[in-house]
């Protein structure tokens, strides 16, 4: 199975890069499947229900978001109505959405997509997520139940996100790393065959502080408050970075990763 991983799209110039690069990527690499972190698309916080079909419509199967998915009240219902926008596994009992998604090829191939975000430096109360996914993972079999399984792994510290990889190396198809919005140069594939790359990037403008127009960051790292409440996106031209996975149907490990800057 061919699957893109688009990086987390950030604001306005963010979607236009995934608008007009979209048709690159995929006369480039022919994927089956398409993923996007959108969690930061509406202003560089949250996602709205207007961006949302506007990405799908691009035929993107599936968004996922992270530890900005409720910055858009509307979400909260949304996410409800559309099964394919998705939010990590490990939020408490009770919260809205799904942390996956199933997506059924018409050759009848699948592909699971489950987000889980990670405790370190997020201050969010979440439950944990190693035992989350090894519960998940108890009844759902790589290369049986699910010709592929792909994780969006949203968190912090890179510590934490090696350790979450080798734990689950052999029984997921990817482990892909979000959040931090800086590419690591260290995709590959693990010793059981799980492709991995601890942070895919982001897709917005680089010249900025991880996607935000750099004035008020800088205040605040500076000065101790920020110019204004939120800080606000920056809006030169945005790079869409990501990775390529290519995986084995049958065993449902992966052959190929391949990460990518447009």
């Amino acid at each position: 199975m061919k699957i893109i991983f688009i990086g987390d799209i950030v604001g306005r110039c963010g979607r236009e890069a995934v608008l007009n690069n979209l048709s690159i990527l995929k006369k480039k690499f022919k994927p089956e499947v398409i993923i996007a972190n959108a969690e930061n698309a509406a202003s560089g916080y949250g996602l709205t229900k207007k961006i949302a079909n506007e990405l799908i419509d691009q035929n993107i199967d599936v968004l996922t978001l992270g530890n900005h998915s409720w910055d858009q009240k509307e979400m909260l219902s949304y996410i409800e109505e559309c099964p394919k926008i998705i939010r990590p596994m490990n939020y408490p009992m009770g919260v809205p959405g799904r942390g996956e998604y199933k997506i059924m090829l018409d050759d009848e191939r699948s592909l699971l997509v489950i987000q889980v975000m990670l405790r370190l430096f997020m201050g969010a109360p979440l439950d944990d997520p190693f035992a989350i996914l090894s519960n998940r993972l108890s009844s759902e079999f790589l290369g049986n139940t699910s010709n592929s399984i792909l994780i969006d792994l949203h968190g912090e510290a890179t510590s934490e996100k090696n350790a979450f990889a080798h734990y689950f190396d052999g029984k997921v198809t990817a482990i892909l790393g979000t959040h931090t919005h800086i590419p690591t140069a260290d995709e590959r594939i693990l010793d059981n065959k799980t492709a991995y790359q601890t942070d895919v990037g982001m897709t917005g403008d680089y010249n900025s502080v991880i996607g935000m127009d750099k004035e008020s960051p800088i205040h605040q790292f500076t000065k101790g408050y920020r110019l204004e409440g939120r800080f606000i996106p920056a809006t030169g031209k945005a790079r869409i970075c990501g990775s390529f996975i290519e995986s084995n149907d049958k065993t449902g490990l992966a052959e190929h990763i391949e990460s990518f800057q447009f």
